[in-house]
């Protein structure tokens, strides 16, 4: 569990807090004393006039607002790389900070798909907050390799998941209905996926084999557990199936602009950016409009 002194740490050490530190640990305390004063979730500012309805607790949405981007790199990519009308896959959106920053930041069409329904409702709220409600079409559902149920835990925030075999006797899990990426598409070809299930990527990506191969798609945002994955997978394989349909492994730096090829080496637990069409989002990237982010321009 994270303390007190990891999340100041955090802070301080976040690429867009450097030079800024005291600024930033002022927003960590103006929220830490308001959010006790006010009951309820709070709309606070995201990106380019966005807002976030954030509650104590929401660890990825806290990091928002002491961050600007909680996960910089990542959320600075789908910021830079995304234009109006393209269409972004948010598997996993949890409360919606990628779908808001794809539909409010960077206008596209968003399929927003979230299994647990307590946050599910959250990732609505936040939709009908920011007016992105004619962008994104929204997915309480599991996503797999094919139609069903799976068991889900349900306290654990940004960190639910689907229940381990070590967690059958878990308390608080629920059923929930599972689809593929592939059916809930219905034929529409994303340009950038994001998959954020926590080690159950390998049967999301079996369930998107169409969106996976689609002329469009541009890159995939995924999460990658290369050791000790809680379901037995193997993300080196994982890995080497990416590399057959054509992907390539890519660390991105917001400051730069810069994309370049990565090794799995590089990733052992934590996002992996895999990169189709390389020369394509170079060019997006470099002439994409500065964003507003906490009083600074990205």
């Amino acid at each position: 569990m994270r303390t007190v002194f990891d999340t100041l740490k955090y802070i301080v050490g976040h690429p867009m807090n450097r030079g800024r530190a005291l600024f930033a640990l002022s927003r960590y305390l103006r929220w830490q004393v308001g959010s006790r004063l006010v009951p309820g979730a709070v709309a606070v500012p995201f990106v380019d006039g966005t807002r976030l309805l954030v509650e104590p607790g929401m660890t990825g949405a806290t990091g928002n607002i002491y961050c600007g981007l909680h996960e910089f790199a990542d959320m600075a990519f789908v910021l830079h790389a995304l234009r109006p009308g393209d269409v972004f896959v948010d598997v996993g959106a949890n409360i919606g900070s990628y779908t808001v920053l794809a539909a409010g930041g960077c206008g596209a069409s968003v399929i927003a798909i979230e299994p647990v329904p307590f946050t599910s409702t959250r990732l609505i709220d936040n939709i009908r907050l920011n007016n992105i409600e004619s962008l994104v079409v929204a997915k309480n559902t599991a996503v797999g390799a094919a139609q069903g149920h799976l068991r889900f835990t349900t306290t654990l925030d940004t960190m639910n998941h689907v229940l381990c075999d070590s967690e059958a006797g878990e308390s608080a899990a629920i059923s929930v209905p599972m689809n593929t990426v592939d059916a809930i598409l219905d034929g529409r070809k994303p340009v950038l996926v994001k998959i954020d299930v926590e080690g159950y990527e390998s049967e999301v990506v079996r369930g998107a084999e169409d969106a996976l191969k689609a002329e469009t798609l541009l890159a995939v945002l995924m999460e990658i557990t290369v050791d000790g994955n809680p379901y037995g997978f193997d993300g080196s394989e994982l890995h080497s199936q990416m590399a057959g349909l054509g992907f390539t492994l890519c660390a991105y730096d917001p400051a730069t602009r810069e994309l370049t090829a990565s090794e799995i080496a590089n990733v052992r637990q934590g996002n992996g950016l895999y990169v189709r069409d390389l020369s394509t989002l170079r060019e997006r990237i470099k002439s994409a409009p500065e964003r507003a982010i906490h009083g600074t321009r990205l």
